[in-house]
């Protein structure tokens, strides 16, 4: 099947979902055009498997508008032009591998044959195997390859690659890619930032529930393109106040700060003339990097 990017799949429009007092996801809006590859970034617990399962249509909004190929993501009808790997994998421990996927097809009316499924993602030899008998890593392997058996036109991957080692998450990639150069509109979650910029055109990052950024994948990895530098000090509060730190932890006599510019804040630290010691410089961690976002952009508002 072919798409273009002019036609809207799924669509959020002032999507909020609550769990009792716990707000998962907060006035979202977005759209996902046909033909897109789109990475939805965030730490642990932003709200990526939230969003995703309002337009799987296992969970209903809280307020606002949720649609699915035009309609409600409730409908089997739309739900059929739907493949999705959840973040947790779940396979019947009893059934044998051909089993599963035969069954999981039986729910569309065009369906990819088994064996070419598992050639095309390297499981041909466990197809005769009982699920129960497999690696943690030959399931999720098994899992991301049900999401394309129905030819659907859109693809919902919630970390895809989860206990995957390098080989095996390679492989997937090249899968992923292979269904997106033949017209399949996928949407994939993670918290690696080197997963998203393998394969994501356009990146949305998300964290506590609100969208922080919809770009570009440079244009959003230059906004969480921050550092951390440790050091020791005995005069914490002075370092905290210099230009460009926008998150700062004390832990014993050492101080750690998340910075905009490493080179710009060690250029401020001796101007200032504050004593330390023991200064160390690294790249912030994907997590570190959208805490700092998260708090730049609440500052900014």
């Amino acid at each position: 099947m072919t798409a273009t990017a002019h036609t809207t799949f799924a669509r959020l429009e002032n999507a909020t979902r609550r769990f009792g007092e716990t707000v998962a996801l907060d006035d979202v809006s977005l759209t996902i055009g046909g033909g897109e590859l789109v990475g939805l970034l965030g730490p642990n617990g932003a709200g990526k498997s939230t969003l995703l399962s309002l337009l799987q249509g296992r969970r209903r909004p809280s307020s606002g508008t949720v649609e699915l190929f035009g309609g409600s993501p409730t409908d089997p009808r739309r739900r059929a032009r739907l493949g999705s790997t959840p973040q947790e994998t779940a396979l019947p421990d009893t059934l044998r591998v051909s089993e599963v996927v035969d069954l999981v097809a039986a729910h569309f009316p065009d369906r990819v044959p088994t064996d070419a499924l598992a050639d095309e993602f390297g499981f041909s030899d466990l197809l005769r195997r009982q699920c129960g008998a497999l690696s943690g890593g030959q399931k999720r392997r098994i899992a991301v390859a049900l999401a394309f058996v129905g030819r659907p036109q859109l693809v919902l991957l919630d970390e895809p690659t989860t206990g995957l080692d390098v080989d095996a998450r390679h492989g997937l990639w090249q899968g992923i890619r292979r269904h997106h150069a033949e017209g399949t509109t996928i949407v994939v979650t993670s918290h690696y930032l080197e997963e998203i910029e393998a394969l994501a055109e356009r990146v949305i990052v998300i964290d506590n529930g609100v969208v922080l950024a919809d770009d570009t994948l440079a244009a959003v990895r230059d906004r969480v393109d921050s550092a951390v530098i440790e050091l020791a000090t005995d005069r914490p509060d002075a370092v905290r106040a210099l230009p460009g730190v926008v998150r700062s932890e004390v832990g014993g006599e050492r101080i750690r700060l998340t910075v905009d510019d490493a080179d710009a804040f060690v250029r401020s630290l001796v101007r200032a003339e504050v004593p330390f010691s023991g200064l160390t410089v690294r790249g912030a961690s994907l997590e570190e990097a959208f805490l700092a976002l998260t708090l730049t952009d609440r500052s900014a508002a």
